[in-house]
């Protein structure tokens, strides 16, 4: 008799059991408002949409296991785009939520990575956001949003002139940071140094040039290229380490902007002629390997249920690197003969108003909330990660902050759901295009871009070959038609193929008519309007 009372009061201690744990897996997921997770945003530097194995399918010929990995735990987005397809505005619309052309650029810019701050301490950014709510920030990696560095002469930042011996006046510790192992510009730009929390890491007394460009200039006396991706992978390891390690009792945010694949094609932790398509496979591999390092070090640390993983890039890959070190024109198309496609199926690359410059791979794994395996293709912009991040935390933005952000948060509980976003303002180098419902406008009729680098033909050379078939410079009505512009159906012919611009010239004027509202307004999202910081001319060639 006892025994069979025992038997069914452990039954229905097991069955309980079982049900508080359903019930509470359900309360988590149910709850992703409320629930903060750790965040690790990974932003590489120039890699395609087809250098990722789990995107460019067989037309990828790439080892891409850290990627694949996201990929295949989490959520693919097949249709995610920066703003633009060159790094620094890219990158300053994912920091603030905001369109990088409603900013007001610095007057006066030093070389290179000397650049003036494109944001400064009052800009709301991703940083600024978690840090209101209780989140350790931590950034390393490329910066490439300007910074104040003290001079010996009080006159503008530049190669000659810099204390070394004293902190930045403005870098990201000013943005939210509380943490920060940063390279100033792109690792072929100068000074080729890190700077560590704000002070400059060793001994900035050499002269050094990249590979890919020269551009000889300040460095620290024992810093070599190969060893960046690690150097910046060890740091954001340590920074994950510390705080799993540490007592510390608040969530996380690690920011992780790599510099890879982007030139120099430096290959460092033994990784250099892994690749059958030479540097740029090699470099390609070797980011992919500093994701993989992150997610271990998570599961190292028993972090991996509570943390969210975002990787992608800020604009596509550059049409000058390939296998050969030195930036030469056009040769990563040569690695399409090894049936390798950098770009994926679509058309252009780094700097042109074509997808191929900003459709980038995003990959999203966030356990017990995102499904594995899944699949999304509805519009998304990494601009997006604020509006998304401050939904997950439950924090409500003020009418003026992140001005163009959406939140894709519905898109991670349900990939198949409906759109979130309509329309999408990207830029090239030198041009705007605007997307909606599917269709996509670009304000040239070139690729929009003036890159000595770019394939050709540059932009300068359309302009005048149409110009002289139209017989006579446009006037500003005629500008913003064909045969100045283009106009693609996206939903039909994604690969960019067939303008339809002069067939259908009242959906320019729709198009067209979407952008300049989102100018005038202020911003891109319902709310209060509000006033860019200079003036934003539409078609940037306003006097061919």
């Amino acid at each position: 008799m006892s025994r069979k009372l025992n038997n069914s009061a452990s039954l229905l201690i097991v069955s309980v059991c079982c049900m508080l744990l359903i019930a509470s897996g359900l309360l988590s997921l149910a709850n992703t408002d409320t629930f903060k997770p750790n965040i690790i945003f990974i932003l590489a530097d120039d890699l395609g949409y087809g250098d990722i194995k789990s995107f460019g399918q067989d037309r990828c010929q790439i080892a891409t296991p850290g990627f694949d990995r996201l990929a295949a735990e989490g959520l693919r987005f097949t249709d995610a785009n920066t703003v633009c397809s060159w790094c620094t505005p890219s990158r300053l619309s994912i920091m603030t939520g905001r369109y990088s052309w409603r900013f007001q650029k610095p007057k006066s810019d030093g070389p290179w990575g000397f650049i003036n701050p494109r944001l400064g301490s009052h800009t709301f950014t991703l940083a600024r956001l978690l840090e209101r709510d209780g989140y350790r920030c931590g950034y390393f990696g490329k910066w490439h949003l300007g910074t104040s560095i003290a001079t010996l002469d009080g006159r503008k930042q530049g190669q000659n002139n810099i204390d070394y011996s004293k902190p930045l006046q403005f870098g990201p510790n000013d943005c939210g940071f509380a943490e920060s192992f940063i390279l100033p510009g792109s690792l072929d730009m100068f000074p080729y140094a890190f700077i560590n929390n704000h002070r400059w890491d060793g001994h900035v007394d050499a002269i050094k040039g990249c590979t890919a460009f020269g551009r000889m200039g300040p460095a620290e006396r024992d810093f070599r290229f190969e060893d960046c991706l690690d150097r910046i992978t060890t740091e954001a390891e340590s920074f994950v380490s510390n705080v799993a390690t540490g007592g510390v009792t608040q969530p996380f945010f690690l920011y992780l902007a790599l510099t890879g694949p982007h030139t120099p094609l430096s290959p460092g932790q033994g990784f250099g002629g892994r690749s059958r398509l030479g540097l740029y496979g090699d470099m390609v591999m070797e980011t992919d390997h500093c994701v993989a390092r992150i997610l271990a070090a998570l599961k190292a640390h028993g972090l991996e249920s509570n943390t969210l993983v975002i990787a992608t890039s800020d604009n596509g890959p550059a049409a000058y690197a390939g296998r050969t070190a030195k930036a030469t024109r056009s040769q990563l198309h040569e690695l399409e003969k090894d049936g390798h496609f950098a770009a994926g199926p679509w058309r252009g690359t780094k700097a042109t108003v074509y997808d191929g410059g900003t459709r980038v791979p995003f990959v999203v794994r966030w356990p017990d909330v995102v499904a594995p395996g899944q699949v999304c293709s509805q519009l998304i912009s990494p601009m997006d990660l604020m509006s998304t991040f401050a939904e997950i935390c439950g924090v409500e933005l003020k009418d003026g902050q992140a001005v163009d952000s959406i939140s894709f948060l519905p898109l991670l509980k349900n990939p198949s759901g409906r759109a979130i976003r309509r329309s999408l303002v990207t830029e090239s180098s030198h041009a705007f295009t605007i997307r909606e419902d599917g269709w996509k406008l670009c304000l040239t009729p070139g690729q929009g871009t003036q890159t000595e680098t770019a394939d050709r033909p540059l932009d300068d050379e359309v302009w005048e070959k149409v110009i002289k078939q139209f017989g006579r410079n446009p006037n500003q009505t005629e500008i913003l038609a064909a045969p100045f512009v283009q106009l693609f159906h996206l939903s039909k012919d994604p690969a960019e193929t067939t303008d339809l611009a002069t067939k259908y010239p009242e959906k320019v004027k729709e198009l067209l008519k979407c952008m300049n509202l989102q100018v005038a307004n202020g911003r891109s999202t319902p709310g209060t309007p509000q006033k860019n910081d200079a003036e934003v001319l539409v078609v940037k060639r306003a006097n061919p």
